[in-house]
Formats: C-alpha cells, sequence, structure tokens
C-alpha cells in the first residue's frame, strides 16, 4: 500500500512542477502543507468528484489561495474535472487554473481566494449557512443538512485584521462544524515572522471559546489524523488546529525560507529536491498506484448515495419541505414572491408616504421576510439605525439556530466577507447593514462579491451630507463614486418609499451583489404613472416631463430628487426631470430608451447630487453642469450643512439659468 508521504509528494510535485512551467507562482505553501491535505482530503473530506455542487458536501476553502496549486492538485488527483492539461496551464489566460483559486473558473473551488483572512472569513459564512439550514430543515432521523466546513488557513490570513472580526464572532456563534488548520511555519514574504508576528496565536483562539489543538506536527499524517479526531468530536465549539510545517518541505536547500514562497524553485533545485524525496517521475507524471490511491470518485458517490436514500426518505415524509429545501439550494425565487412585490409597489405609490429611504427599506423588508424564508439579515452593530431589523425576525445564536437575524457587532469587514461564503453555500440570501460611509471598511469584501456574482443585498443608510450632526467623518462623499465603478455592483440611490421598494425588488432577482444607499431624512414620496413606476427598474426615467419644447434637463438621484423637482416648478415649461436611482441599471438599456429619457438634442443639462461629481459628466457632457461634493462636509444639522454646500431650489435654478 502506498505511504502517505508518497502520496503527499503527489501534490508537492504536481505543484512544484506547474509553477515551474509557468515560471510564476508560489510553491511553498503546498508542498509544507501537502501532508495535512493528503490526510484531510483522503481519510475525512466527504465529496463526491463527480457532482461538485452536492448540497451536503463538505466544503473547503483555501485561505492563502497563493498556494492554488494545492487545491488544483488535489482536484485532479481525487478525480473533479480538472485535467493534467489545465496543471500544465496553471496561470495561463483563459485557463482552468488562474493565479489564485477563482470561484466559478474550476469545479471543487468553493470561493476565490487571494486576499488573506477573507478566505477564512468566508469559511465562517459557510459554517453559520450550514447550522441555520440544519437547523430550519433537518428532522429527527433526516439530518439533511449535515456537514463540516475546512479551511487551510497561513500567518497572513491570521495577520489581517479580518481574521480578528470573524474569528471572535465564530467562537460567540458556537460554529463546532468549523475546522481551520494554521499553517504555522513562521515564514511570510519578508521572511521571519518574529520581526512583526509574536501573537501567542492559540491563546488568542482560546479567548474566542474556540477549541485549540496545538503544537501538531503539520508532516506526521497520524498526528494530523488525531487531531482532526479531536476536532470533529467538539460540536459547540469550532477548532484551530495548530500544525507546524516547513514551508517548501523537501527542497534542500530552501525548504524553511521565504525563497520558495513566491517564486519557482528552478530546474536544479527541483532536480535535487527530487532526488531527496525520491520522486523519480518526470513532471506531471503521476504512477498509476498511486492515481488510483487518490482518486474518490467511487467513494464520492456512495456517500452521496447514501445521502439521496436518506433525501427521498426525507422527501416521503416531508414532501413540502424538501421541495423547499430544493428550491433554496437551487437559488430560485419563490414562485408568486416577485408578483406580490409588484402589487405592494403599487400600494406604496397610492399611500406615497413621506418617510426616509431607510425606512421605506424596512417596510420592504417587512414585505420581503414574510415572502422569501431564505432572507438572512444582520446589521454591524446599527440595526436600529439602518432599520435592518423587522418585527419578526429572529436572532441567530447557539440558543436559537434557526434564526434569520445576525448580530455581526461593530465589524463591517468581518460582515461582507461572512455574507459572501453564506451566499457561496446556498441556501439563504444574505443581506446587512451599516452606515455608507463605513463601507470603507468593507470595502474588498464587496468587490469579492461582485467579483465572484454572488447575490447580496447591502443597507447601507445615512448616505450623504445630508445625515447631518455628525460630520465629515460620517458623511459619505466619494463613497457613491467608488461603489459605481466596481463592475458587477447594482447601485441604487432612490428618491422614495416607492423607488426604495423598486430597487428591493430588482435586487433579490440579480445575480450578483446590489448596495442600496439610503437617506436618514424624511422624502417625500414623487407623483407617477404606471409607467413610471415600471420605468424605475430601467435605472432611470423621466419623472417630470416638459411642457413644450425640451430646453433643460435636470438629472437627479436621492434626497436632491425633491430638490429638483422644486427647482423645476420654478424654472417653467422646457424643463424635464429625469430621477436616476441607478446609472448601472440605465447605462445596462437599450441605446433607443437612453436617448428618449436624454435626447443628445438637449445639452442644456444640470446634474445633482449630494456626492462627488466625477461620474455625472458622462450624462450631462463637459458643457453641463453637476452639483456635487468637491470637498468633505461639515458638522450641523442636515438641512443646513445642504443648504451650506449648495443644496437648494434657488442654487439649482441659478446653475441652469447660468447655463
Amino acid at each position: 500500500m502506498t505511504d502517505h508521504r508518497t502520496l503527499a509528494n503527489a501534490i508537492r510535485f504536481l505543484s512544484i512542477d506547474a509553477v515551474q512551467a509557468a515560471n510564476s507562482g508560489h510553491p511553498g505553501a503546498p508542498m509544507g502543507m501537502a501532508d495535512v491535505a493528503e490526510v484531510l482530503w483522503r481519510q475525512v473530506l466527504r465529496h463526491n468528484p463527480r457532482d461538485p455542487e452536492w448540497s451536503n458536501r463538505d466544503r473547503f476553502v483555501l485561505s492563502n489561495g497563493h498556494g492554488s496549486m494545492l487545491i488544483y492538485s488535489l482536484l485532479h488527483l481525487t478525480g473533479y474535472d480538472v485535467t493534467i492539461d489545465d496543471l500544465r496551464l496553471f496561470r495561463q489566460l483563459n485557463s482552468r487554473t488562474p493565479g489564485h483559486p477563482e470561484y466559478g473558473y474550476t469545479k471543487g473551488v468553493e470561493t476565490t481566494t487571494g486576499p488573506l483572512g477573507q478566505g477564512l472569513a468566508n469559511a465562517v459564512g459557510m459554517a453559520l449557512a450550514e447550522r441555520t439550514l440544519a437547523a430550519q430543515f433537518n428532522r429527527e432521523q433526516f439530518p439533511i443538512v449535515d456537514h463540516n466546513t475546512f479551511c487551510f488557513a497561513g500567518d497572513g490570513c491570521l495577520m489581517e485584521g479580518v481574521s480578528h472580526e470573524v474569528c471572535s464572532l465564530a467562537g460567540t456563534l458556537g460554529l463546532g462544524k468549523l475546522i481551520v488548520f494554521y499553517d504555522d511555519n513562521g515564514i511570510s514574504i519578508d521572511g521571519d515572522i518574529r520581526g512583526w508576528f509574536s501573537d501567542d496565536t492559540p491563546a488568542r483562539f482560546e479567548s474566542y471559546g474556540w477549541q485549540v489543538i496545538r503544537e501538531v506536527d503539520g508532516h506526521d499524517a497520524l498526528e494530523v489524523e488525531t487531531a482532526l479526531k479531536t476536532a470533529r468530536k467538539d460540536k459547540l465549539r469550532p477548532t484551530l488546529i495548530c500544525c507546524r510545517t516547513v514551508i517548501g518541505f523537501g527542497s534542500p536547500n530552501l525548504a524553511g525560507s521565504e525563497k520558495t514562497h513566491g517564486a519557482p524553485l528552478g530546474d536544479a533545485e527541483i532536480q535535487a529536491t527530487r532526488e531527496a524525496m525520491g520522486w523519480t517521475n518526470p513532471p506531471f507524471d503521476i504512477p498509476e498506484d498511486i492515481r488510483n490511491a487518490w482518486d474518490a470518485k467511487t467513494e464520492g458517490a456512495r456517500v452521496q448515495g447514501a445521502w439521496n436514500q436518506l433525501f427521498a426518505g426525507y422527501r416521503g415524509r416531508y414532501p413540502e419541505l424538501a421541495s423547499e429545501f430544493e428550491r433554496r439550494v437551487r437559488g430560485d425565487l419563490p414562485g408568486d414572491a416577485l408578483r406580490a412585490l409588484d402589487r405592494a409597489i403599487a400600494d406604496t405609490q397610492a399611500e406615497s408616504p413621506k418617510i426616509a429611504t431607510r425606512k421605506a427599506s424596512q417596510n420592504a423588508i417587512k414585505v420581503i421576510a414574510r415572502l422569501f424564508p431564505e432572507m438572512f439579515g444582520g446589521s454591524a452593530d446599527l440595526g436600529h439605525s439602518n432599520l435592518t431589523v423587522w418585527p419578526d425576525h429572529q436572532v441567530n445564536s447557539v440558543d436559537n439556530p434557526s434564526g434569520n437575524y445576525v448580530h455581526y457587532g461593530v465589524r463591517e469587514f468581518g460582515m461582507c466577507a461572512i455574507m459572501n461564503g453564506i451566499a457561496l453555500h446556498g441556501g439563504l440570501l444574505p443581506f446587512g447593514g451599516t452606515f455608507l460611509i463605513f463601507m470603507e471598511y468593507a470595502r474588498n469584501a464587496v468587490r469579492m462579491a461582485a467579483l465572484m456574482k454572488q447575490r447580496i443585498v447591502y443597507v447601507f443608510t445615512h448616505d450623504s451630507i445630508g445625515l447631518g450632526e455628525d460630520g465629515p467623518t460620517h458623511q459619505p462623499v466619494e463613497q457613491l463614486a467608488s461603489l459605481r465603478s466596481t463592475p458587477g455592483l447594482d447601485i441604487w440611490r432612490p428618491c422614495d418609499a416607492t423607488e426604495t421598494l423598486v430597487a428591493w425588488k430588482e435586487a433579490l432577482s440579480f445575480k450578483g451583489p446590489s448596495a442600496l444607499a439610503l437617506s436618514r431624512q424624511g422624502l417625500a414620496n414623487q407623483a407617477r404613472d404606471q409607467q413610471q413606476v415600471a420605468d424605475i427598474a430601467r435605472g432611470g426615467y423621466v419623472l417630470m416631463k416638459e411642457t413644450g419644447d425640451l430646453e433643460l434637463i435636470l438629472i437627479a438621484t436621492g434626497s436632491e430628487v425633491e430638490l429638483v423637482m422644486a427647482a423645476a416648478a420654478a424654472l417653467g415649461a422646457g424643463v424635464r426631470v429625469v430621477s436616476m436611482p441607478s446609472t448601472s441599471r440605465f447605462d445596462q438599456q437599450d441605446s433607443d430608451y437612453r436617448e428618449a429619457v436624454l435626447p443628445a438634442n438637449c445639452t442644456k443639462r444640470v446634474a445633482v447630487e449630494a456626492g462627488h461629481p466625477d461620474g455625472w459628466y458622462k450624462y450631462v457632457g463637459l458643457n453641463g453642469s453637476v452639483i456635487g461634493m468637491r470637498t468633505f462636509g461639515e458638522s450641523g444639522p442636515g438641512s443646513e450643512v445642504m443648504r451650506h454646500f449648495g443644496f437648494t431650489v434657488d442654487h439649482i435654478v441659478a446653475t441652469a439659468t447660468a447655463q
């Protein structure tokens, strides 16, 4: 029988050879963690290479994603659709083995990793989703949701602040099916980490409430096996397995050195490593006995087959629950939910309440939560300001694992990165709130959601200088422009209750992340006919049509729409008002529609938004005017701050008249 070390060496040399062929990559981490990976993937991990989407598979996250050849090697060896030719094309354009693991490119890759710490955060989200769905769907004798989340994380992941945010919360929530392997090799890009990372990591995680298994020799298969058995027995605490490893293990001259972190070993050192490790096979060649020992297709089919039988019994006993579970796992929307939202939109327009759009969002959430049982909300300690809470919400906790709302605490980055993991897991539709300005803490997690095309809704309130007294530290200026520049992210800044509900409806059906920028202050609901209500979903529409010949177009979003409507009335005939709650949606419309809303022959245009102005020139032209924010804000009552910076009817009228 092939021994553990030889099987692990298959990972090592596939990784070494692929990095060398690409003349680019990170061989050190795969070489160092190969022994741990061999035990986990061959003895513990429940998965089926023939069905990478099987809902009850164990999840594996490589948080230190620079070591991507580790996971590509594992996927190839165990039988996923990752061929030896794919490994030869490592880091090449359009290959299925990109430089860092990317969700959607490679079957078996659960999340995109590379920005250190975020994979760990995604794993927390996956474990939270598993526990929540288990509590919602499992019944006695039918544990249809019952799997673990495993994660590899290195020193860099644990240096990143997001690791503190998410691991602290994981301990508080008691996510007992989360098992993290700490690749404790003492090396980062700049060398020996003792000069900049002297934390007592085990004590740190013990303080979070984790089970910590210390001083495991990451190159001893028996020690790793024993640690995994201990980890899986504790169902009430997440586990950190601290594995002492050697980066670049097996390299006679470079093992233990930062030189193996991010560069090929070179032909001479690769040959020396082959000789030292007794690996006589040429590059990319895996002997048949080793390949057979790694192949997981038969065992994967057996494990999934047993689950299929369990689920068949579950369906027989609980047919409605089974159908609901399958719908949610597929990511389909409830059958009549969108039609019900259309009725709610019509009712809102008829009632025309004057409320803050954050309050309108809360009203929308009340309706949506009844229609979409998969809704899974939360806030970064601002639930009663963001108004993400609703009367029937249930807080998710150790004592109430089926709850549909998470108190994330003051952890904006952690919240958004965890929501990525929840969305990737499937079965839940996450939304989370914070102030728009604090989006900056979470910026990279929002970007990752867009990169992975995950359906997540961000409730960003207090959307402008109009929030007032908290001053420029809390008043967003450049944030909308930053979000709008993100590919694949839908941004909505609604002007009233009707637009807010439409924005929510569109976010729920959009196959990607959406951000709602919502006001603190109350806003009047605008008059609209049925066609105008329908056109809100197109991102921009004519809210007030000119009488007579078109002479001027006023464009606005959010709280400034009310101002331009008053300015249009003062300016008289020939003025059109365009509300543009979503520039990303408007830009996707066909040219005929965009021309109908913004006719090219009308060049006299003014855009008004209490944010950075640069993005508006593509709508007003170089000769148009933009009333926006070119400086930071000031502290004071919101209405006074708005006047101070020129967001008044008189200033809009004067600007338009001066053109």
